[in-house]
C-alpha cells in the first residue's frame, strides 16, 4: 500500500464497498424524503428517512417480520413480499404525511423487475409517489406470485385487503 505524505486513504465504507459518497449527497441535497430498502437473505426492510444535520430522521419502518405477524407463510424475500412491505410502508407513510419519496436502493445492484422495483411498485400503489419507469416494474403476475405458486395469488389479495381495513 503506497504512504506518504500524498498518498490519501478512501473513507472505509468506500474501500468496502458500502457507500457511493456520490450518490448519497445527490439524495441528501434534494431535501425529499428518502424510501431506503434494504434486504438480507430472509428480509427486507423500508424506512422513509428524512434528512437532519444531527443525523437521519426515520419517519415510517415496515418490515416482512410484519408481514408473519400479519399471516404470511411464504418467503420474505420473494417479489410479492416485496411488493406487500412496500404497500405497507406506503400505507403508513400516507398517514404520516409524506406523499413524494426518492429511492435509496444503497450499493444493490438493481435488476429489471426485481425486488427492489416491485418495493417501488408496491409504494406507488399504496400512494406515495416514488419517481421509477415503468419498464423496470416488474409483471403483475410476479408482483401477485404467479411464477412461484398459485396459491399465493390469495394470500397476497388478502393481505393488501387487511391492510386496507387498517
Amino acid at each position: 500500500m503506497a504512504t506518504g505524505p500524498r498518498y490519501k486513504v478512501a473513507f472505509r465504507r468506500r474501500r468496502e464497498c458500502r457507500t457511493d459518497y456520490y450518490a448519497r449527497r445527490k439524495l441528501l441535497t434534494s431535501h425529499e424524503a428518502r424510501a431506503v430498502v434494504r434486504r438480507s437473505n430472509k428480509n427486507i426492510t423500508v424506512q422513509f428517512a428524512e434528512f437532519g444535520m444531527e443525523g437521519d430522521k426515520i419517519v415510517v419502518s415496515a418490515s416482512t417480520k410484519e408481514l408473519v405477524k400479519m399471516g404470511w407463510t411464504h418467503s420474505c424475500s420473494s417479489v410479492p413480499a416485496a411488493y406487500l412491505v412496500g404497500y405497507l410502508a406506503g400505507k403508513k407513510a400516507v398517514k404520516a404525511d409524506i406523499e413524494y419519496a426518492v429511492l435509496d436502493i444503497g450499493m444493490q445492484n438493481p435488476q429489471h423487475g426485481g425486488v427492489l422495483f416491485a418495493v417501488a411498485k408496491g409504494m406507488n400503489d399504496a400512494g406515495v409517489e416514488v419517481p421509477a419507469s415503468d419498464e423496470v416494474m416488474p409483471a403483475e403476475d410476479r408482483l401477485y406470485g404467479k411464477h412461484i405458486d398459485d396459491a399465493i395469488k390469495g394470500d397476497v389479495k388478502a393481505l393488501i385487503d387487511k391492510m386496507e381495513a387498517e
